[in-house]
């Protein structure tokens, strides 16, 4: 905790001189600032990274360390510029400089992003399956070679109340267009009826204990040229 406030409240802003301008989600939603030293918010970070170290463990995964300052600026370096990774990977100390690991040159427009040697294009899953898959579903996905890629899932925790009012929304939704249906003299499908399901689910899984999490999955997909990324 730091001024009362929990890590997951932390969130940085920028870097000044000595000192880290950080800001704090207070009790009613307003925005406080707070100028601490780096020493601070560094322990505060090693303490958050010491919890999900231990937190991986428990779930019987085994991480296999933190990445340097080195490691990062190659992988950064490598992702704006794939044409140099294999030279990285190869030559010990080269390019592990994080002053120098971003783009030489970078052109955006609404659809791609072209840095160095590479375009870049980043798609956002609009929507998941709606029926049970295997766990596999993603391989083609994943595995597929030919492209470089890289597959993002973020997992936000929801509040209790907020999820609460979500859910509540939804069912209000599923009704009122069930109601609608019905007098249009319109049957439900097996879609429409496996959403409603999962609706409730949700609420009763809410109402034992269980927390909601809000996925959401990016793809980012680079290229050498704009037409072999399309």
């Amino acid at each position: 905790m730091l001024l009362g406030l929990s890590v997951a409240q932390l969130i940085t802003l920028g870097i000044g001189g000595l000192t880290l301008l950080a800001a704090f989600y207070g009790g009613t939603g307003m925005l406080l600032a707070y100028t601490a030293p780096v020493w601070v918010l560094a322990a505060v970070l090693r303490q958050e990274m010491a919890t999900l170290t231990a937190a991986l463990r428990s779930a019987d995964l085994t991480p296999t360390g933190w990445l340097g300052p080195g490691q990062v600026a190659v992988i950064l370096r490598s992702a704006y510029d794939p044409a140099v990774a294999a030279t990285l990977e190869r030559h010990g100390r080269l390019g592990q400089e994080l002053a120098a690991a971003g783009p030489v040159a970078v052109t955006g427009t609404w659809g791609n992003l072209r840095t160095d040697s590479a375009w870049h294009a980043v798609l956002w899953v609009s929507e998941w399956p709606r029926s049970m898959v295997y766990p596999g579903f993603l391989a083609p996905v994943l595995l597929s070679t030919g492209i470089q890629r890289s597959v993002s899932l973020i997992y936000t925790p929801m509040r209790s109340d907020q999820a609460a009012r979500d859910i509540r929304k939804k069912k209000v939704e599923h009704l009122s267009d069930a109601a609608q249906r019905a007098r249009m003299g319109q049957i439900e499908d097996a879609a429409q009826t496996a959403e409603y399901q999962d609706v409730l689910q949700q609420e009763a899984d809410l109402t034992a204990g269980h927390g909601v999490l809000r996925v959401s999955g990016l793809v980012s997909v680079s290229a050498p040229t704009l037409d072999d990324g399309r």
